[in-house]
């Protein structure tokens, strides 16, 4: 298969013997800021369809040729319907309602990621992907092409160990941000930014002590309320969300691969109380912190 790069033809899939579909299924190794779920390719057939349908995850498609339709709800709920070639893509974003179609004369070839993550959010909120426009248009034909083939590269190396695969997921998203990044972003207009990154830094390096909210904002350098208010917009979720599941994720690290007792798993992530650990462990997971480790060993 070849990809027009350039004035020149450039061999973007190399000798590999990719079946008309080609999906991976990537392991759980409770990455907390960036996590792929799964990932891709598929030389469509005339008028093939997907949907309509939901994701829990973001799910990027790029298209490598052909042509087809996304129909996806948009902010409001109304459903849109957007025409999509080659050198393009898409991003379905969870809970969207969607469904997309090749086209009936030059049917679509596209590769896809589903992904997530603690910080998956505030990043794609600096680009100009959103609800109300989920196609992606590069500004820059190079930083199109870095992205397509970052994508390829983790579909041809599916062998390789999670960490290996993380590493270019963080690189895919960059390319994704470089390429996507938003131009009506005013420079000075980013602090909440800031103020996101110095509380989840915080966060992570203290979240086995005692903290509230009220000790994140003031390290922050602003009120709680505000900061509640910027990490639903940027994070999706509440400070309080953010640090009992990272809390909670820190737990399972430990259940799997410690035989720590389940009071010192508590002690270790910032709960002196085992009956309040074992309680919020359960509100996220839906079983004990003892279920949960039997049934992962």
């Amino acid at each position: 298969m070849w990809y027009n790069h350039r004035r020149c033809r450039i061999m973007v899939y190399k000798e590999i013997a990719m079946d008309k579909t080609f999906f991976h299924i990537f392991p759980n190794e409770n990455f907390i800021d960036l996590c792929m779920y799964q990932f891709g390719y598929e030389q469509c057939e005339a008028g093939h369809s997907f949907g309509p349908a939901t994701r829990n995850h973001y799910l990027f498609h790029y298209v490598l040729s052909g042509t087809g339709t996304l129909l996806a709800d948009d902010a409001k709920g109304h459903t849109r319907t957007y025409s999509i070639k080659s050198g393009q893509g898409f991003m379905i974003f969870p809970g969207q309602i969607n469904t997309y179609i090749a086209d009936s004369r030059l049917p679509w070839e596209y590769m896809w990621i589903e992904f997530d993550g603690l910080r998956v959010k505030e990043t794609l909120a600096m680009t100009d992907l959103c609800k109300d426009s989920p196609v992606y248009h590069s500004h820059s034909k190079e930083l199109r092409e870095n992205l397509a083939n970052e994508m390829l590269y983790i579909i041809q190396h599916s062998t390789e160990s999670p960490y290996h695969m993380i590493g270019h997921l963080y690189l895919f998203l960059d390319h994704l941000l470089q390429s996507a990044k938003s131009t009506s972003l005013a420079p000075s207009g980013r602090m909440s930014e800031y103020y996101i990154k110095e509380a989840i830094n915080y966060i992570e390096q203290n979240f086995q002590n005692n903290i509230s909210i009220e000790d994140i904002a003031a390290v922050c350098g602003i009120n709680r309320s505000y900061l509640g208010k910027i990490f639903r917009s940027l994070v999706g979720q509440s400070p309080q969300e953010f640090l009992i599941n990272y809390r909670m994720i820190k737990a399972t690290e430990l259940l799997k691969l410690t035989s720590l007792s389940i009071a010192d798993i508590g002690s270790a992530v910032g709960y002196e109380n085992q009956l309040h650990f074992s309680r919020a462990f359960k509100n996220v997971y839906g079983v004990s912190p003892r279920d949960w480790r039997n049934q992962h060993r």
